[in-house]
């Protein structure tokens, strides 16, 4: 008795297919079922029986010796091949996925894993007279209720023709091969779930050695690991895996988990729901009213049942007021969705994984799928320890947490806000990670070791001894700190030392905060301020404009810096390095000294200090914008003494009046060459003040003396005439 093989074409990820292939196999009652998909996953098939797990899953394969070669084949609650996994497994068949291994998929020289066929849908949606091949789609298969396999199979012939990739060629010939080895084991009754794309290929009846020829083909196998991961229906949304995204994984999770028949007023009353979570007026007449628009839309363009088309459209006109704004939070939280699947421990894993799911549990982190804002205070024993596994995994480069703006708008170091958003990606990057250790921790260091044996740059060194202290990783800071030692005496670049500096004086203050042990990171930071002090001034002669901009923002860095370290003889150095810097003027050319921004900024740090005093401050302007200086380098010299506030200019009217005298004398050949500095000058400073100094120039002449005890000429006689009145309030003769 030969055995019978049926063929059950779906479309991935289609509810109205995964119906159809459930009431197939209760019909059927196969001894053996067979999937589409990776021959590995045979040896974790059972785990879609644990109750712990929960779709969205995927299956992820990766190459052993490179992990970041790796695929993934996600299964939804809707999908076909997991309606007939569950099937199986808890029925206690045997099951097992017929497409080709990923050993030789994830192969070196192996084609790119892509979906068959272009586009057979589409083609088959305009024959219909469709423009949309989902909507076709919906209609003729997801909206049927009777099973519609062999129609499928028909079309999907018509469609292929004589046409085969010979990626789809390889990958058929050995599915063939499979579904004999199942006539060989002696199963009567197989059924097959795949693609519809394949099911006429795997219909036909060619030879062993013809299907062996073309296995001929195969690369040459690479050692794999496979397991499941969890998935979102956001991800399901995109072509990977079967190469089957679709658009609106949540809709299509409610139209087969629906328990009525006519599953849209359920779905539209979830719209009202989130709707009025959100503050829009919905009450249960829109929900009737929305119901009914929606069937009627159906009918009238000639379609069996509401599809997603018609649900938006009443959507959209009843409960959201025709706002597009509202029906896309609607798209986003319903038609897509962001739920997070689970998989059971037992599934396989690296010891990493399981450590980093040891931290999210004693730390009370649960991925999640729905970005949310993580506020911490480090102060806290718990909050500093998330802190510090989060900062663990950016060095691993899992950015399950991004730093965010905190929106208590507080800007003190024992506080930090994270914005977590977890993406199934993060499982591959974790299973790479796993080279540098077993654990979090380990293997965040040897990374951090890793990344400083190969990072030439000075300033990213800093800024990676820094990210080691805020992880905490005391057993990479002192390999980390040499190398940073040892390129900091070999480089020469002024400009990068001072770029460097910031991050270790940060480094320095966020480790006394959170109790870390900074080692050698003091004298570091020393050695760099020593350096940058002496060589900045020099470092600034003869820049262009765009160097000259460069240099000013390492000028503010450094400054910020020494402020930070607290070192008085620090900032007494680089107070004479200011000093060094505002005198540098230019006698020969641009060529021969320090840029008028460079310059202009360094008096006014000098003057914000404390160091210089506002009489040093004007005779520094007046000097600069006499006649003699050039007006572009003036201009810049302006710019730069006014960066960061204006208001000095209201409260010292001699500065003030210089500034004026010089615009007002700027030849009108020139006026146009520094009048873009000027705009950007004056665009920075505050609304307020860029007003009341406008109101002082126009009220008159300004100089030494207040605008209101600007001089008038002495009336004497009104002067005589108010003499009697004061004699007598003053009692005198």
């Amino acid at each position: 008795m030969s055995a019978e093989v049926r063929l059950l074409g779906v479309r991935h990820h289609g509810p109205g297919s995964a119906r159809a292939v459930a009431a197939a196999l209760e019909r059927l009652e196969p001894d053996a079922v067979l999937i589409e998909g990776p021959a590995e996953a045979d040896a974790i098939a059972a785990l879609a029986g644990e109750k712990d797990m929960v779709p969205p899953v995927a299956l992820l394969a990766h190459a052993v010796d490179d992990p970041a070669r790796a695929a993934f084949w996600p299964f939804a609650e809707f999908s076909p091949e997991w309606v007939a996994l569950k099937y199986a497994v808890e029925r206690e068949l045997p099951v097992r996925f017929i497409d080709l291994p990923a050993a030789h998929s994830l192969a070196e020289g192996a084609p790119a894993r892509e979906a068959g066929g272009g586009d057979p849908l589409g083609g088959l949606a305009r024959a219909a007279g469709y423009e949309d091949a989902e909507r076709w789609w919906e209609d003729v298969v997801e909206h049927r209720a009777e099973e519609a396999f062999e129609a499928v199979a028909e079309a999907m012939t018509a469609v292929r023709g004589d046409s085969c990739d010979p990626r789809d060629a390889l990958r058929e010939a050995y599915m063939r091969q499979q579904i004999r080895a199942a006539r060989r084991a002696g199963h009567q009754r197989i059924a097959v779930v795949c693609g519809a794309w394949h099911v006429p290929a795997l219909a036909t009846t060619p030879t062993v050695a013809h299907d062996r020829a073309v296995l001929a083909g195969l690369p040459k196998k690479t050692k794999v690991e496979i397991t499941w991961v969890p998935w979102t229906h956001r991800r399901l949304s995109q072509h990977t895996g079967y190469g089957a995204g679709i658009d609106s994984p949540g809709w299509y999770h409610h139209l087969f988990t629906a328990p009525e028949a006519d599953p849209l007023p359920r779905w539209i009353t979830r719209a009202a729901e989130l709707l009025r979570a959100e503050d829009h007026p919905v009450s249960s007449a829109h929900v009737i009213e929305a119901v009914r628009l929606a069937a009627t839309l159906a009918v009238m363009r000639g379609r069996p049942l509401a599809g997603l088309t018609e649900t938006l459209d009443a959507i959209r006109s009843v409960l959201c007021d025709g706002s597009d704004v509202a029906l896309a939070l609607v798209q986003e939280r319903l038609v897509v969705g962001d739920a997070l699947g689970e998989v059971p421990d037992s599934a396989p894993t690296v010891p990493l994984q399981r450590d980093l799911a040891r931290l999210q549990r004693s730390l009370r982190l649960k991925p999640e799928a729905e970005e949310r804002v993580l506020d911490l205070d480090l102060r806290k024993e718990l909050d500093a320890s998330r802190s510090v596994l989060l900062h663990r995994l950016r060095l691993l480069g899992i950015d399950w947490g991004a730093p965010a703006r905190s929106a208590t708008g507080s800007t003190g170091t024992f506080r930090e806000t994270w914005r977590l958003h977890w993406e199934p990606e993060y499982a591959v990057r974790v299973v790479e990670a796993a080279q540098w250790g077993t654990t979090v921790e380990d293997a965040a260091a040897g990374k951090a070791v890793e990344t400083a044996l190969t990072t030439p740059e000075l300033p990213a060194l800093t800024a990676l001894a820094e990210r080691c202290l805020l992880a905490g990783l005391p057993g990479a800071l002192p390999a980390v700190l040499k190398v940073l030692g040892d390129r900091a005496a070999l480089d020469t670049d002024v400009a990068e030392l001072a770029a460097a500096l910031p991050a270790l004086v940060r480094a320095l203050r966020y480790g006394d905060v959170r109790g870390t042990d900074a080692g050698g990171l003091e004298h570091v930071a020393g050695a760099l301020a020593d350096r940058v002090c002496v060589g900045f001034a020099p470092a600034c002669t003869g820049l262009d404009a765009a160097g000259a901009v460069l240099m000013r923002g390492h000028l503010d860095a450094v400054q910020g810096a020494v402020t930070l370290l607290g070192d008085a003889e620090l900032a007494e150095r680089w107070a004479g390095a200011l000093h060094s810097l505002a005198r540098r003027e230019p006698s020969g050319g641009p060529a021969t000294g320090v840029p008028g921004l460079l310059r202009g900024r360094a008096v006014r740090l000098l003057l914000d200090d404390g160091r210089v005093d506002s009489a040093e401050a004007g005779r520094r302007m007046g000097l600069v914008l006499s006649v003699a200086a050039a007006p572009a380098d003036a201009a810049g010299w302006v710019e730069g003494f006014l960066a960061g506030g204006g208001a000095l200019l209201l409260h010292d009217p001699v500065l003030l009046g210089l500034l004026d005298e010089w615009l007002c004398g700027v030849p009108d050949g020139v006026f146009t060459d520094v009048l873009p500095l000027l705009r950007r000058t004056f665009a920075t400073l505050e609304a307020g003040v860029r007003r009341t100094v406008g109101e002082r120039v126009a009220a008159g002449p300004l100089g030494a003396a207040p605008v209101s005890a600007v001089a008038v000429e002495l009336d004497e006689v009104l002067a005589d005439a108010v003499l009697p009145t004061l004699a007598r309030l003053l009692g005198v003769g």
